[in-house]
């Protein structure tokens, strides 16, 4: 299937390629937002992915001389540059669609194979999730991640199939669920089950929670923030950063003075707080594209910064996996 790269028209409208300048992917994938940006302009660019399974395309890309790949996940990108700043960071949050296109990867129901869902390939995996949680945590994680209105149900149904034998690959998952709670119009009764899965796993919004402290830390001013989002948990942390790191505080009085956290000039200014979505010609053609909406900040000031600790996404309260029993 061909891969198409979310949005590119709109995303490089957003960047604005310029030469000389540097710009950080920190979603590499399969490579399509990077080789558009190195053809747009003499630009240097700095590629991040923890998935090892994008090294084939880094190497086709790595005959460019302005191109640098690095192993790793973005919320790390501050760590990696080592005091180096870029002028734009571009993220595509969530699976991508060569990881939902390999069966053996795990991420969706309609490729059999193993239960998998991991991203980095390393750590606990869906399986492991759904074999040894308790129904308790099963039922937050997909009512919190997955916003499943059904989630107590699905996870009893869970606990009652894996008794039997262990739940070990994508389609056994599915039709346990279409089995249990049957299916009503084109939405599978697992599609948040399975999304669900896959953020927890790969704890995907406390990844972009990160990411966004992280990109903030790098980019020069005049330095763009790119995040593309496809549900609205990842939008909301999105656009609430960009929120809140924008507004100019309140002026404050004698009775209510401005407090120390917020008294600072705002570090991005919005091209607009609307989100910016996807063309009808690019969702017919692409229908993985039609949730996809795009937010854009422009990095206005260096300084530091306190804590937005109400963004910290609110996870289940899982306080021991017991992952080796």
């Amino acid at each position: 299937m061909k891969h198409y790269p979310v949005m590119l028209p709109e995303v490089l409208a957003a960047l604005g390629p310029r030469r000389g300048e540097t710009y950080l992917d920190g979603t590499f994938g399969n490579g399509g937002y990077s080789q558009a940006m190195l053809e747009a302009a003499e630009c240097r660019l700095i590629a991040l992915d923890q998935d090892p399974g994008v090294r084939s395309r880094v190497e086709e890309l790595s005959q460019n001389p302005r191109f640098r790949f690095i192993e790793t996940p973005f919320s790390a990108m501050d760590q990696v540059l080592g005091g180096a700043t870029v002028d734009a960071v571009v993220l595509d949050i969530g699976v991508s669609s060569m990881q939902i296109d390999q069966g053996e990867r795990g991420f969706s129901f309609m490729r059999a194979g193993p239960l998998d869902m991991r991203m980095s390939q390393s750590g606990p995996s869906a399986s492991d999730a759904i074999n040894i949680l308790s129904e308790g945590d099963l039922s937050r994680i997909f009512k919190v991640y997955g916003e499943e209105k059904q989630a107590t149900r699905i996870a009893r149904l869970i606990i009652r199939a894996r008794d039997e034998a262990a739940i070990t690959t994508t389609d056994g998952l599915a039709e346990i669920i279409e089995r249990g709670v049957g299916r009503r119009g084109k939405i599978h009764p697992a599609t948040r089950v399975f999304q669900a899965l896959r953020i927890f796993i790969n704890d995907e919004l406390g990844e972009l929670y990160r990411g966004l402290l992280a990109a903030e830390k790098i980019l020069n001013p005049g330095g763009r923030l790119i995040v593309v989002t496809f549900h609205s948990l990842e939008d909301r942390i999105v656009k609430k950063f960009l929120r809140i790191r924008s507004e100019r505080p309140a002026s404050g009085s004698r009775y209510m003075p401005v407090t120390q956290e917020a008294a600072f000039t705002p570090v991005f200014e919005l091209r607009s707080r609307s989100a910016v979505l996807p063309s009808e010609r690019e969702v017919s053609e692409n229908p993985r594209s039609r949730s996809a909406k795009l937010r854009v900040g422009i990095r206005t000031d260096l300084q530091d910064l306190p804590s937005i600790e109400d963004l910290r996404p609110r996870a289940p309260v899982v306080t021991d996996y017991r992952w080796a029993s």
